[in-house]
């Protein structure tokens, strides 16, 4: 089992961990990681994993078997040996900014209120499908709806719940197509905003940033017809 670091706080850049074992197809598994694997529409994060003296570029993060998380070198090169003592350094500017795109479709499933068929997180920008017949008819109250969010600088949370409290609560959950993730019968949730009057309550197992403030403004880009009920609506970071 890998211990998700990055659970414990998604800002955390540096740590040192022990290397538990190789995958077939040439990744690193740590006992601890900052890495997020991909999943949930974000990206897997990248890096750098340095031993005795020995630098290695990350290309990538997976999930491996059971509970472990693999690092994907960018090119074949020795592995550290099972048991070596490695520290590993995110790509920061980059999982930041997958940080920033991931809270905002949090915020664009609020302000299009229609189910979610699938979503795609990168540095740039991010787009969430959703089961909508029409286009939306305007645009620029989007925009202006999504900026506003984030200029209230609402705090983002977790807590935990049961997955029986979460059959319970359907309504909690937006994605039609993906199942939350239950890992050992709890699953996390993220809150926007006052835990009393939430802007957004949703299972999720990504990363985020603490504050809607730290995301920036935003740009509403193509609205795409993917299906007589499927519109495929894209949101950009301006920087």
């Amino acid at each position: 089992m890998t211990h998700m670091l990055f659970r414990d706080d998604a800002y955390l850049r540096d740590a040192g961990a022990r290397v538990i074992a190789h995958t077939p197809e040439g990744g690193v598994v740590l006992d601890a990681t900052v890495f997020y694997p991909t999943g949930g529409g974000q990206p897997g994060d990248s890096g750098v994993l340095e031993w005795d003296g020995i630098r290695m570029p990350i290309a990538t993060t997976l999930k491996a078997q059971g509970d472990q998380i693999a690092l994907v070198p960018s090119e074949p090169q020795r592995l550290p040996d099972i048991g070596t003592y490695v520290t590993q350094s995110l790509d920061w500017d980059r999982r930041h900014r997958h940080m920033r795109v991931h809270t905002a479709l949090h915020l664009l499933s609020v302000v299009v209120p229609f189910g979610v068929t699938g979503g795609a997180i990168s540095a740039n920008h991010g787009r969430l499908d959703f089961n909508m017949p029409e286009a939306p008819e305007d645009r620029d109250a989007i925009e202006t709806t999504l900026n506003a969010y984030v200029m209230e600088d609402a705090q983002i949370s977790e807590s935990w719940m049961t997955a029986a409290e979460l059959d319970e609560n359907p309504g909690l959950v937006k994605t039609m197509a993906v199942k939350p993730p239950r890992g050992a019968g709890q699953v996390r949730l993220v809150r926007i905003g006052d835990a009393d009057a939430p802007i957004d309550l949703q299972p999720c197992g990504g990363t985020h940033v603490a504050r809607t403030g730290e995301i920036g403004q935003l740009r509403l880009g193509k609205i795409e017809k993917k299906g007589r009920m499927n519109r495929r609506v894209y949101i950009h970071l301006d920087n």
